[in-house]
């Protein structure tokens, strides 16, 4: 079996697009709206990002996350390092788990894991 896809209710889709382009290689499929767009990642995972009701803000479950898998502890600490750059909150690469890894919040609140 093959996920097919995954949809992340965010509050607003276009910064949420662009973060995901910038800092994870995500590329738009189709010409996006305010309320729905389609990304395509580099190994051909499919991620949509909705808000179809118009939400301000979008709530998930504390523990809920999305990992990313780098080939490199460098490559995790250039991400680490270009998001403080951009002014995000992220805390140091840490070893935790059998990987180095950090998480943060994105925009949106999502929360986010870079890992190797």
């Amino acid at each position: 079996m093959k996920l097919n896809h995954l949809n992340l209710a965010v509050s607003d889709v276009l910064e949420t697009q662009l973060f995901f382009e910038k800092y994870f290689g995500f590329r738009r499929l189709m010409p996006g709206s305010p309320a729905f767009a389609v990304l395509r990642g580099e190994d051909g995972f499919t991620l949509t990002l909705s808000n179809l009701n118009k939400a301000s803000a979008v709530a998930y479950p504390e523990d809920f996350h999305i990992g990313f898998v780098q080939e490199t502890e460098a490559r995790v600490n250039e991400i680490n390092q270009q998001l403080r750059a951009d002014g995000y909150d992220v805390a140091e690469p840490r070893k935790a788990h059998n990987s180095w890894t950090f998480y943060f919040r994105a925009p949106g609140g999502l929360l986010i894991e870079v890992l190797c």
